[in-house]
């Protein structure tokens, strides 16, 4: 399991996002689906995903939740303006009336209290979010467990302990401490590219809002990075950053800023586990379908870990990702051995397996290739044990 294996660190990053699964497609089973999205239909996959914390390696899967939502009543037959306005004043009041535990954002918290109970007490875990985690419990939270921290990216403009003072103006009101420079993976939205960020750091003492009863300030420290000289055409890199750990100097501070970037981590597996494994290509009833999620959760893993390798580490020797039963298989189904079988030449020969043509220079080796050649390297590891066993 994932918990015995961090159990090796002493500290351990657990990076979580939320990725909708899209089955609109299903017509005759669609029950246990629900709506997603801009009128979809499937299911909610919220992942957290252990990081090695100093190379950015991915070590597998804390937890994960796999939920859909209810579908929503039809509204009433010639319902008036009028009429709509005050039903929709009326679901929105339900909604904040609802306890916290039933709502959607309590996943937040829920990651932080389930890795804690799984991973041994004597590692700290550090949760890495974006800002949909940027939510009062998670920091009150925090408080109560003793072998967890966050860093989490500011989506409000808070307002702090002293004079109403807020995040914005006082962390821009601190002087720059340093540049750093960071790799920015590709998005949507963006092309890869290296950010050079100039960062303020300070504590701040967030005010806590009214619906608690513990209404005493909560202390942590901002981290703030803003990209220098940002290319023509791209939208410049602005991260407010806030943490339960202590910045109390410029290493500390350029620590929490690698910290966050691992967070896409995260993505790039959900992007492995619906444009490799094809999650959503899958036709079955809501209940196999949570099921096969859960196996091809596992295989996406394997495939992340296999990818950043081959991007990071490709002299590597190839034992460091494969079994010896893996590599004794790779071994003779390959032409021509190098004389050191490298993290490249696994990759290589997994890719041979799910049908890359090597003579094709020129062609990169996609994920959809890995995931044919992993489930096929897969099948012939279990055809030789059944074999031994005959």
């Amino acid at each position: 399991m994932t918990a015995d294996i961090v159990a090796e660190y002493d500290v351990v990053l657990c990076v979580g996002d939320t990725t909708f699964l899209d089955y609109d497609s299903i017509v005759l089973k669609r029950e246990g689906y629900g709506p997603i999205g801009k009128g979809g239909n499937g299911l909610i996959l919220h992942s957290a995903l252990a990081i090695e914390p100093k190379n950015g390696q991915s070590i597998g899967l804390l937890w994960q939740k796999l939920w859909n939502r209810e579908p929503k009543q039809k509204p009433p037959k010639n319902e008036t303006s009028v009429q709509k306005k005050k039903r929709q004043a009326a679901a929105r009041k339900e909604s904040r009336n609802r306890p916290f535990e039933e709502k959607e954002s309590y996943r937040w918290v829920e990651a932080l209290t389930t890795v804690e109970k799984r991973t041994s007490k004597d590692i700290k875990v550090v949760h890495a979010f974006d800002r949909e985690g940027d939510i009062t419990e998670v920091f009150i939270q925090i408080r109560q467990l003793k072998h967890t921290g966050v860093v989490v990216r500011a989506a409000h403009n808070r307002s702090l302990d002293s004079d109403s003072e807020r995040l914005w103006s006082k962390l821009s009101a601190q002087p720059i401490s340093f540049e750093q420079e960071i790799e920015l993976p590709s998005t949507s939205k963006r092309s890869a590219r290296k950010a050079k960020l100039a960062v303020r750091f300070c504590p701040v003492n967030l005010r806590t809002p009214y619906r608690f009863d513990d209404r005493d300030p909560i202390l942590v420290y901002a981290v703030y990075a803003t990209e220098v000289d940002c290319p023509e055409g791209e939208t410049p890199v602005e991260w407010m950053l806030l943490t339960t750990e202590v910045v109390a100097d410029i290493q500390m501070a350029s620590t929490i800023l690698r910290w966050y970037s691992y967070r896409w981590r995260v993505e790039e597996y959900h992007k492995i586990l619906k444009s490799g494994c094809q999650v959503e290509r899958y036709r079955l009833a809501a209940e196999g379908m949570k099921a096969l999620i859960g196996f091809l959760s596992v295989i996406a893993v394997e495939l992340l870990q296999l990818t950043y390798l081959h991007r990071t580490q490709p002299d590597s020797i190839a034992i460091e990702i494969l079994n010896p039963l893996q590599l004794r298989i790779l071994k003779a189904k390959s032409p021509k051995l190098p004389k050191i079988l490298t993290v490249s030449w696994a990759v290589e020969a997994i890719a041979r397996l799910g049908g890359y043509l090597e003579h094709r220079h020129k062609t990169p080796i996609g994920i959809q290739v890995l995931w044919r050649g992993w489930l096929k390297l897969n099948d012939l590891c279990e055809g030789w044990q059944l074999a031994r066993e005959t």
